[in-house]
């Protein structure tokens, strides 16, 4: 297991490495930070302009190669660089991180685990009522956009709110501005704004685990090994739990490093219309402005997530399936 783990690690550095230089590459050539600049009344100079390029490392006259060079030179210190407004972008980055990462992580966690439960629970009641309200379910999540789903819970939450005459569901922002009392009313309320934008990221990973699952379990009730399990004396539900279940989540365990990509990308918009400053709406922000070195440590954010996800799914696999820890 351990020289397994190794082997990925060497695996995810390289891929890693690369990540960053197509990153630089593609949002040098595709940004114009030039023009964020050029677009204020009066415009800048020429040549007040160029200074400032140079000194935020966006300068498009100098050659990609020479302007990856010194910021990679930056970075492999801990320097991000600097953002196109002039402040620190390790800074920005440090302040958005935990917010983005405590969304996927409660999204990522409750979506897998009520996926795969549901699941199973869906492939054992095969053809009944529940199985089928539960795919209508799953199909009608997976044909929404992530950024419409969002409008819908907050729609919702208004409407709900209207009737009751109260704020009864936070729909925007990570917490409510000036409020006062302990560590319980801070969690409280916290916990109250991660609610709905939880909800979106959880319901496709929701909708998307139980489907795999759903067919994985299938195929294993129908193995001859259950079969035998059963004709031993056990139920369907003992017999799957100790010889099924185990084999049904190998599949599931594979898809999770892909699940995790869609997340991420759900939740970039989730964060911009619920109002979270994490890491999603820090990009939109930088695409719009032409932020290169913002964009690119969204980037390297994003580029690690992914990585460990499939670390994590490489593992998950190993300890599923011994035939995979053979070297």
């Amino acid at each position: 297991m351990l020289s397994l783990i190794i082997r990925r690690l060497a695996h995810c550095v390289i891929l890693f490495l690369a990540c960053v230089v197509l990153t630089y590459a593609l949002a040098s050539v595709a940004l114009d930070p030039r023009a964020y600049f050029e677009d204020r009344q009066p415009p800048p100079p020429s040549r007040v302009l160029d200074r400032e390029l140079s000194r935020l490392g966006m300068d498009d006259r100098v050659p990609l190669p020479e302007r990856f060079a010194h910021w990679a030179g930056r970075a492999v210190r801990g320097d991000l660089g600097l953002t196109i407004d002039g402040g620190s972008v390790n800074a920005e980055f440090g302040r958005r991180v935990g917010v983005s990462v405590r969304l996927l992580l409660v999204g990522t966690v409750a979506g897998t685990a009520v996926g795969v439960l549901a699941g199973v629970w869906a492939a054992v009641r095969r053809g009944r009522v529940g199985d089928r309200v539960l795919t209508v379910f799953s199909f009608a999540v997976l044909c929404v956009p992530t950024f419409v789903l969002a409008l819908l819970l907050k729609t919702g939450a208004l409407a709900v709110n209207q009737a009751v005459g109260s704020t009864v569901i936070r729909y925007t922002g990570e917490h409510t501005p000036g409020l006062q009392g302990d560590w319980a009313v801070q969690l409280s309320d916290t916990a109250a704004h991660l609610l709905l934008p939880a909800i979106c990221v959880a319901l496709p990973a929701i909708a998307s685990y139980s489907r795999y699952q759903r067919a994985a379990t299938l195929d294993v009730l129908g193995a001859d090994h259950l079969r035998t399990a059963r004709a031993r004396g056990l139920t369907p539900g003992r017999a799957l739990l100790r010889h099924g279940l185990r084999i049904s989540l190998i599949p599931v365990s594979v898809f999770f490093s892909y699940g995790v990509l869609a997340l991420f990308t759900g939740a970039v918009f989730t964060e911009k219309i619920f109002g979270w400053p994490g890491m999603g709406s820090w990009l939109i922000d930088s695409v719009q402005k032409g932020d290169v070195n913002s964009v690119v440590a969204v980037n390297i954010f994003a580029a690690a997530v992914v990585l460990l996800a499939g670390l994590l799914a490489e593992v998950l696999h190993a300890l599923l399936d011994p035939r995979v820890r053979r070297p």
